[in-house]
C-alpha cells in the first residue's frame, strides 16, 4: 500500500476465481500439500491464474505460491494438479528439506530486481524438486545460503512470473513493493 497499491486479497482455496481487474498478483507462502485435495479440485481458478499469467500478468510467488504454480503435488495421499504454469513436480517429505535463513544474488534478467541485487530471506518447506522440466537459465537468482530450489539456484522466471522457495521480508528488500507496482502499471 504504501508503494502505491490498492490491495485485493483473493483465496484459491476459497474463491471461484480471481478478482476482476488486477493488475499484479502476490502468491505469498504456506503449506499448499495441507490443502492440495482443495487447491487442485478449484480448477476454474487454476486455469484463470496459469492463463493471465501466460498472457503477462506480474505474479510474484514465494515458496508456498511456487510450489502452487507448478505441475503437481505428490505426497502420500495422492498425486494433485496444481496450475501447471511452471515445468515441476513437487513431493512432499516427513522432514524439511529447507530450514534457515537464506541469501541470494540476483544474477539473471527478471523484471523485480537488477542484477547484482543482494537478497536475504529464509525458507522453511518439506517441499522437494521431483520433476524438473526447465533449465538452469530459467532460475535468476544464485544462493550463496540456503538450499534454493536446485543447483544452488532459485527464483524461476517466465515472462512476469517471479517464484522462488526464498521468502523476503519487504522492509528487508525496500525495492520489491515499488518493482511489483510499477510492472503492474
Amino acid at each position: 500500500e504504501a508503494a502505491g497499491a490498492a490491495l485485493i486479497f483473493t483465496s484459491p482455496v476459497n474463491d471461484s476465481r480471481l478478482p476482476d481487474h488486477i493488475d499484479a498478483l502476490y502468491l505469498g507462502g504456506g503449506f499448499p500439500e495441507t490443502h492440495a485435495r482443495q487447491l487442485s479440485a478449484n480448477t476454474a481458478y487454476r486455469y484463470q491464474l496459469a492463463e493471465l499469467a501466460r498472457a503477462g500478468l506480474p505474479v510474484y510467488a514465494e515458496c508456498g505460491g511456487l510450489i502452487y504454480l507448478g505441475e503437481k503435488i505428490v505426497d502420500g495421499d495422492g498425486t494433485y494438479d496444481m496450475c501447471g504454469l511452471l515445468p515441476v513436480t513437487f513431493g512432499i517429505s516427513a522432514r524439511p528439506e529447507g530450514h534457515g535463513y537464506t541469501i541470494s544474488t540476483v544474477v539473471g534478467q527478471n523484471p523485480y530486481f537488477e542484477n547484482g541485487t543482494e537478497l536475504k530471506g529464509h525458507e522453511f518447506r518439506y517441499s522437494k524438486v521431483l520433476a524438473w522440466g526447465g533449465k538452469d537459465e530459467d532460475m535468476v537468482f544464485s544462493t550463496v545460503r540456503g538450499k534454493g530450489f536446485m543447483n544452488q539456484k532459485d527464483g524461476i522466471r517466465f515472462n512476469n512470473v517471479l517464484a522462488t522457495y526464498t521468502h523476503l521480508h519487504a522492509l528487508g528488500t525496500p525495492s520489491w513493493a515499488p518493482a511489483l507496482v510499477r510492472i503492474a502499471r
